[in-house]
C-alpha cells in the first residue's frame, strides 16, 4: 500500500469514527435495537480500516491523526446539530488538536 493511499483510508477512518460515535447518541443507552447493530457495525469496520494504515504510517502518528478526526469532527458536529457550545476556548482546544495532528504528519517518521 503506498504512503497515499494510507493516508486516504486513514482519513476515512476518521470519518467513520464521527459516525460511530455520534450514532451512540441515538442508541439511547443501548436500547434501541437498530442504532445499536449499526454503531457496532461502523465500529467494526473503523478499527479494520484505521488497521490497514498502520502497516505503512507510524502507529502513534495514525492513531493521533484517526483520534484528531473523530474527536474535532464529533464535536463540530455537537455545535452545528445539537447546539453544543462554541466558545472561543472550545475552539483554541480544538485548533491545538488540529496543529498536534498536522504536526504529527508533517514529521518525519
Amino acid at each position: 500500500m503506498s504512503t497515499s493511499a494510507a493516508w486516504l483510508i486513514l482519513v476515512l477512518a476518521g470519518l467513520l469514527e464521527i459516525a460511530w460515535a455520534v450514532g451512540l447518541e441515538f442508541t439511547e443507552n443501548w436500547t434501541r435495537l437498530g442504532p445499536s447493530v449499526l454503531v457496532v457495525i461502523a465500529y467494526l469496520v473503523d478499527l479494520i480500516l484505521l488497521s490497514l494504515p498502520m502497516r505503512v504510517l507510524p502507529a502513534g502518528t495514525a492513531y493521533t491523526v484517526w483520534v484528531g478526526i473523530g474527536s474535532v469532527g464529533v464535536t463540530v458536529f455537537g455545535i452545528l446539530v445539537f447546539a453544543e457550545s462554541a466558545s472561543p476556548k472550545r475552539l483554541a482546544c480544538l485548533a491545538l488538536i488540529v496543529a498536534g495532528a498536522i504536526g504529527l504528519k508533517l514529521l518525519p517518521p
